[in-house]
């Protein structure tokens, strides 16, 4: 299933994709910047549509602002306009766009583009296949964005205590899910606090979200709440009695292992503090070690200067 977001003045172009979309889509249409904004938070978006007629100005800055969001940028953006004009698509282009359809369109080069475009954004390595949020690269690119631009910003590493023993223990299948769930949780909480923060996923489970630093307590308190509440739910009902599972340990002796909680290790850049990304790795490292060794799920922001 496919999920894609429409914007549409005085144009019908959503009977033509209804048409050459072959997998079953769902439409979300939006009429603002903000809209938009809004529909990411709460989807895995698989595509944003921007089609008018006119001048057509207003299409395009929605495109440019689009393309200047840190995970907004990563859709595959299609603009549409019922007449060909040279200018238009030059314009579309320069925001990046993936491609640029008009009325003279032929409705199999429309359904093999998309198709094209679709299959190569779900291969970009800059998300998370996992749970499409914006990976490694794109964590790194946003951090020191913010650095450069003297922002005032908590970053947050948390990932899961005891993970891989309950993914040994339940199998694939269980721990893919309870990382879906995972991030969610992160994504959902984050984005609905505030319009300044960005949640990315490195891989397995470990997870990295920027906000602003008046939100630290707010936030890390009700993903922790949420998640502790979701987790119970995730073991059987002997093993939350017992308190722990019984699995192999790196050495492939069988081990005690309590039930899965989450970490969260936050350090806050104030008043230019830190001047590019690998001072706040180099501490953030030796927080979360400290920040896991912790009882429960936690989490523990470091205002020490950095070291």
């Amino acid at each position: 299933m496919l999920l894609c977001a429409v914007y549409q003045d005085q144009t019908d172009f959503i009977k033509t994709l209804r048409k050459t979309l072959r997998k079953k889509t769902i439409f979300l249409p939006f009429s603002s910047f903000i809209q938009l904004e809004s529909l990411i938070k709460k989807h895995n978006m698989d595509l944003v549509v921007i089609a008018g007629s006119g001048s057509f100005k207003t299409e395009l800055n929605l495109a440019k602002r689009m393309k200047r969001h840190p995970i907004l940028s990563l859709i595959p953006l299609i603009l549409y306009h019922p007449e060909y004009r040279l200018k238009t698509a030059l314009d579309g282009f320069k925001y990046e766009a993936d491609e640029i359809f008009s009325s003279q369109s032929d409705l199999r080069l429309i359904s093999a583009k998309l198709k094209m475009i679709i299959d190569r954004s779900k291969r970009d390595l800059g998300v998370n296949p996992t749970t499409r949020l914006p990976g490694t690269n794109i964590i790194e690119r946003e951090i020191t964005r913010r650095i450069k631009r003297g922002d005032e910003f908590a970053a947050c590493y948390a990932d899961l205590d005891n993970f891989k023993a309950y993914n040994d223990y339940y199998g694939y299948q269980y721990g893919d899910g309870l990382i879906k769930t995972t991030s969610e949780i992160i994504r959902d909480v984050v984005y609905s606090r505030t319009r300044k923060g960005f949640v990315g996923h490195i891989g397995g489970d470990d997870f990295v979200f920027v906000i602003p630093p008046e939100d630290i307590n707010s936030i890390c308190s009700e993903i922790i709440n949420i998640f502790d509440r979701m987790i119970i739910r995730r073991y059987k009902k002997e093993d939350v009695i017992r308190g722990y599972i019984i699995t192999s340990n790196r050495k492939g002796e069988n081990e005690e292992f309590p039930l899965m909680t989450l970490s969260i290790a936050v350090i806050v850049n104030q008043k230019r503090m830190f001047r590019h990304l690998g001072e706040i790795s180099h501490m953030i490292a030796d927080l979360k070690k400290y920040t896991k060794s912790l009882p429960g799920s936690n989490y523990f922001v470091e205002r020490r200067k950095k070291y």
